[in-house]
């Protein structure tokens, strides 16, 4: 019981004042360290002008589910400059609706092959082999009309000499085949894909996986009317509008998608610049699918923020150490003036 019949311990005034001013000057230090963490830190993407056309997108369906989460990119994937190397861009471009658009000859209507006719698209008629087969076990043939979207050929020649071309279909190769050969003369396309090289989700059909033409996914981009198409490689897609022969006056692959694939043909990373401006993680969650393609962006920003990390602590920008040094000093002749 002797503790407790001790006199209470008295403070001075002056030990009370100064460890008020450590406590508020402790406060304020960590007030400036929590700016100065937020001031290095990785950077989102800001939006920025661009000298080309917005690329219109498939418009999304009214829904009332709350926004997603936010996705950050972190920057850093400006312009190459003259003497820096870079990896030729992979375009892989998808067929029908994009670079043309076909019909069964015998049920094409005359009113929309004539509006067609006489707003100058350029056409042609193909035999191609369909998959069914006669009564006799001989192959069917199938009479298609096949409109050419606007500009393709000039669209395709300005690309190849920028571009390696790869041409992606989800139609099967006895309808396929025949028709690129007539379109592609010159032989652009480095390579054809046909509909068994498409894959099958749990959400979709008719896939496009672009790990099977190039395992960067840096410098590798699918132009494609169907989203679902880049499911797999969200932030690789760029969806165009469909063509048909019903609006014949089409000015996409020109006056649009040329533009914009020159802009990426300069970049280090495509990723964030078509993040930037389509969204297109954003647009697969709203449609019902969860993060199937989000596991991409989400390890190539881990790891961006790893690398980012390890610059940061190798090299700290000028703030970050003019700031230590004054947090030092002060606190040196704070606790000097407590002590004294």
């Amino acid at each position: 019981m002797a503790e407790l019949t001790q006199p209470d311990v008295v403070y001075s005034p002056r030990s009370v004042q100064l460890w008020r001013t450590l406590w508020n000057w402790l406060a304020f230090f960590f007030q400036i360290f929590l700016r100065i963490l937020r001031a290095v830190g990785p950077q989102t993407l800001s939006s920025s002008s661009h000298p080309f056309k917005p690329l219109p997108l498939v418009e999304l369906p009214n829904t009332t589910d709350p926004p997603p989460a936010t996705v950050e990119i972190s920057a850093g994937t400006d312009a190459v400059s003259a003497n820096e190397p870079i990896q030729k861009l992979k375009v892989v471009l998808d067929l029908d609706e994009t670079l043309v658009c076909a019909y069964e000859t015998s049920s094409l209507p005359a009113a929309l092959r004539n509006e067609a006719t006489e707003a100058g698209l350029k056409w042609f008629e193909l035999e191609c082999i369909s998959s069914d087969k006669e009564c006799e076990g001989k192959p069917k043939i199938n009479y298609v009309t096949v409109f050419e979207r606007p500009g393709l050929d000039e669209f395709l020649k300005q690309l190849s000499e920028f571009a390696e071309l790869v041409l992606f279909t989800a139609g099967l190769e006895g309808y396929a085949r025949p028709l690129v050969d007539r379109i592609d003369t010159e032989n652009r396309f480095s390579l054809r894909l046909y509909r068994p090289s498409t894959c099958s989700t749990e959400y979709r059909e008719h896939v496009k996986d672009l790990t099977c033409i190039s395992k960067d996914p840096c410098r590798i981009v699918l132009v494609d009317n169907n989203p679902f198409s880049f499911l797999l490689q969200p932030l690789n897609g760029i969806p165009c509008v469909p063509f048909s022969a019903g609006q014949p006056v089409d000015t996409q692959l020109l006056d649009v998608l040329l533009p914009l694939l020159k802009h990426l043909s300069q970049q280090q990373d495509v990723r964030p610049v078509l993040y930037e401006r389509f969204h297109m993680p954003e647009w697969f969650q709203k449609q019902g699918i969860p993060a199937s393609g989000w596991t991409l962006l989400q390890e190539w920003d881990l790891s961006n923020r790893v690398s980012d990390c390890q610059e940061a602590w190798l090299s700290p920008p000028a703030p970050f150490l003019s700031s230590c040094g004054l947090v030092y000093v002060v606190a040196s002749q704070l606790w000097g003036s407590f002590l004294g």
